[in-house]
């Protein structure tokens, strides 16, 4: 089992200790249910009155809110950044290493130092992964793709043929990058099918959730800025690009052709419809459907808000007299 002191925790996160610098930690939890062996945080003030009984060993707190725990702590003006950064020293480690034996690896595929591939693994002609890459059990690497250093797939992730992957790059079970854009042409009653022939190409420092599906281009390549995050179950339709550090919550879906700026955040289960521009730093909140271009950075909503059903049936109803509600609006006007 893994175990940091206190002191040597402080210094990670450049923290101010208070109390014992020689405790020893062996993991992270929560204020309700931390041990004496784990270390917390207060992130959001309504839990505080939850430090009175926490059991932690240590608890990470801003230093205005020093006095709420009489135990060791760090001191932090972002005790939310430092859990984040301390839960990477007691992440878990996969147990094998090398190559396993059940993969089958082409004989012309590149394969740099450290690098491991697990077992059911099939890795195409051409493929080259750098140094400390990590490849999952059953994942499956289509030809001629690129993989950065110490970029970690985990479980079942399929990349298509010629797909580029950056740096550091982190993807869950499940995750499908290359597969063809949505793209017909009609012939009549029929469709005839555009093959798709772009591919996918990420930055460093990208995490892929679960079950996502980021489509390769129709000409171009779809592309994925540097330190870009995407929950579980997010679509990305081809030629899309995504701009550096923008982050995307789960069950969004994004079609063809669109651009996101920089640091733009889309809360869940929101649609951005196709060939449209989103500027830098533009926040779409939850469930909203983006038909149009937005040029200045802020914030977005679109929808209505949950109420008690019977009175969302009203204004539901309400809803389709807002047009003859206008009109009559407009004519009493013009008669004054």
């Amino acid at each position: 089992m893994k175990h940091w002191t206190l002191l040597e925790l402080a210094q990670h996160l450049n923290a101010e200790l208070i109390g014992d610098g020689d405790y020893p930690v062996t993991g992270i939890a929560t204020l309700a249910n931390a041990q004496p062996h784990q270390i917390s945080f207060l992130a959001n003030m309504r839990y505080a009155s939850q430090l009175a009984d926490c059991k932690a060993g240590a608890v990470i707190l801003h230093p205005d809110q020093d006095h709420y725990f009489a135990g060791n702590k760090l001191l932090l003006n972002n005790p939310y950044l430092g859990y984040a950064k301390l839960s990477a020293l007691f992440a878990t480690a996969s147990a094998y290493q090398g190559v396993h034996a059940s993969a089958v690896v082409a004989a012309s595929a590149s394969i740099g130092d450290a690098v491991v591939i697990g077992p059911g693994v099939v890795i195409g002609e051409h493929v080259r992964l750098d140094a400390g890459v990590h490849i999952g059990p059953n994942c499956v690497i289509g030809d001629h793709c690129s993989i950065g250093k110490e970029t970690r797939l985990a479980a079942n992730v399929t990349l298509y043929h010629g797909i580029t992957l950056g740096q550091r790059n982190i993807l869950h079970s499940g995750a499908v990058i290359g597969a063809d854009g949505f793209g017909f042409a009609k012939d009549g009653v029929d469709w005839v099918k555009i093959y798709q022939l772009g591919g996918v190409v990420t930055g460093d420092d990208v995490e892929i959730g679960a079950g996502t599906t980021i489509d390769r281009g129709a000409l171009d390549d779809t592309r994925i800025g540097n330190g870009v995050k995407l929950d579980n179950q997010v679509q990305i339709a081809h030629n899309v690009v995504l701009g550096d550090h923008t982050a995307i919550a789960g069950c969004t879906a994004i079609a063809g052709s669109t651009t996101l700026g920089k640091n733009c955040t889309i809360a869940g289960a929101c649609g951005i419809t196709g060939h449209l521009y989103l500027a830098d730093g533009v926040h779409v909140t939850a469930m909203s459907l983006v038909t149009h271009s937005i040029k200045e950075a802020g914030a977005y909503s679109s929808g209505t808000s949950l109420d008690a059903n019977h009175k969302w049936r009203r204004n539901a109803a309400r809803f389709k007299q807002l047009d003859q509600i206008a009109k009559r609006v407009k004519l009493l006007e013009q008669e004054q």
